[in-house]
């Protein structure tokens, strides 16, 4: 039985919550957004520093394009780049 006090949700709500009580809802993890979210986080909650560096206005495009596709701030992207660099896991494309 729901234990949530009636009062203080709508139908919909009440329909949610008891569904989730009877089991009918289970997690499921997308492995390539899971790794993306678990990059944003590594790169948001770490402690960090602030560098200034120029690039050329392509690379800076290109960057700003990839970014935007997996969506992330492209500021973000280019930290995960260097973390991926400096830890090795960089990998040569053919």
């Amino acid at each position: 039985m729901v234990r949530h006090k009636k009062n203080k949700l709508d139908t919909e709500e009440l329909e949610i919550a008891e569904s989730y009580e009877r089991g009918e809802w289970q997690s499921i993890a997308i492995p390539e957004e899971l790794r993306r979210y678990q990059a944003l986080a590594t790169v948001t909650l770490s402690k960090q520093s602030q560098v200034s560096i120029s690039l050329s206005p392509e690379d800076l495009q290109a960057i700003q394009k990839k970014a935007l596709e997996e969506g992330l701030p492209y500021q973000m992207l280019i930290a995960n780049i260097v973390h991926q660099f400096v830890r090795g896991s960089l990998v040569k494309q053919a």
